[in-house]
């Protein structure tokens, strides 16, 4: 999934942005989103958010995780 489309990105999900002073690298930074400061649809370069931390970048990937602990129960 990418972070172009402001639908995809919610509290709570583990995404890896890009911070303004990483821009010109690329450098990517892992975090959990606390607040989505974008208010458009989408944005060409990336939805901008707040990650519980503190930083603040625009999303260039959201992380699927593993199946949780409770779903993998319920699979038993």
């Amino acid at each position: 999934m990418n972070g172009r489309l402001r639908s995809s990105v919610k509290q709570g999900l583990t995404v890896d942005i890009v911070l303004k002073k990483d821009q010109a690298t690329g450098r990517l930074t892992r975090g959990i989103v606390k607040d989505i400061l974008t208010h458009s649809a989408n944005h060409p370069h990336g939805i901008k958010v707040r990650l519980q931390d503190g930083q603040i970048g625009r999303v260039k990937a959201i992380i699927t995780n593993s199946p949780s602990e409770a779903e993998k129960k319920e699979e038993n």
